[in-house]
C-alpha cells in the first residue's frame, strides 16, 4: 500500500497553469500532476481553471466551469482522467467489431 495515501489528504489550496495541476495539502504536502491528465481543464481557459472550489472538506477540487472534479486520493494514486469517445468514434468500434465482442462492449 502506498503510505503517502494511507494518511487523509485534504486539499487547502490548487494552482493549475500550463503544464501542472498543483495541490497543496493541510498537512504541508504539495501534489502535482501534469494538465494532461485532466482533458477538461487541459482545454479550459486560464479564468476556468482559476475558477475552483473544495468540495468534500477539501478532499477534492471542482471546477464549474468545465464540470471536473479531482481528489486528493485520485492525484496520489496517480488516476489520469480518460476523454471520453466521441458518438462517431463508439459507431466505428461497433462497425468494426464482431457481434460477440460488441456484446462485451456493452457489459464492460
Amino acid at each position: 500500500m502506498n503510505t503517502a495515501v494511507g494518511v487523509e489528504s485534504r486539499i487547502a489550496r490548487v494552482d493549475v497553469n500550463d503544464e501542472m495541476i498543483t495541490a497543496y495539502l493541510v498537512d504541508g504536502r504539495v501534489i502535482s500532476v501534469p494538465l494532461a491528465w485532466s482533458w477538461r481543464l487541459s482545454e479550459a481557459t486560464p479564468a476556468q481553471r482559476a475558477n475552483w472550489q473544495l468540495i468534500g472538506e477539501g478532499h477534492g477540487v471542482h471546477w464549474p466551469d468545465v464540470d471536473e472534479d479531482i481528489s486528493a486520493e485520485g492525484m496520489l494514486r496517480g488516476v489520469p482522467a480518460h476523454r471520453p469517445r466521441s458518438r462517431w468514434e463508439r459507431a466505428t468500434r461497433r462497425l468494426t467489431t464482431r457481434p460477440s465482442q460488441q456484446a462485451a462492449l456493452r457489459v464492460g
